[in-house]
């Protein structure tokens, strides 16, 4: 009996401390992810939108940006089990509308896999 307490208790505990997923407003998530690489221009308008929402994303774990972004369009291993995902906002080099310059939303997860730096860089 004590056993089964502590159980739905630990299990309690670990439900509640979970974190929303966040949702990005203004954001249409389908066209974001049907946007591969940036090559049609929808990232690229949502650039302001996307500003205001990158303190949601610091924190969430792999598996969470990935349901809500879609595959990264590039990813990188790093040392320490680190990793990084990119994701093009304007058109990426490969694009036939690519310019000089353009500019990722960059994402550092650290070894246990939560999202530690977010950032919105241009190339």
């Amino acid at each position: 009996m004590r056993l089964k307490l502590s159980q739905c208790l630990l299990a309690v505990l670990l439900v509640s401390c979970g974190r929303d997923m966040p949702t990005l407003p203004d954001i249409d998530i389908e066209e974001w992810k049907g946007d591969k690489n940036g090559c049609h221009g929808y990232r690229a308008g949502k650039e302001i939108e996307l500003r205001q929402s990158l303190p949601e994303l610091k924190g969430l774990s792999e598996v969470d940006i990935v349901q809500l972004l879609g595959r990264p369009d590039q990813n990188e291993l790093y040392k320490r089990n680190q990793k990084f995902y990119y994701y093009f906002v304007t058109a990426a080099p490969g694009c036939p509308n690519a310019s000089a310059a353009s500019m990722k939303l960059i994402l550092r997860f650290n070894a246990m896999g939560y999202a530690q730096l977010v950032s919105l860089e241009q190339d």
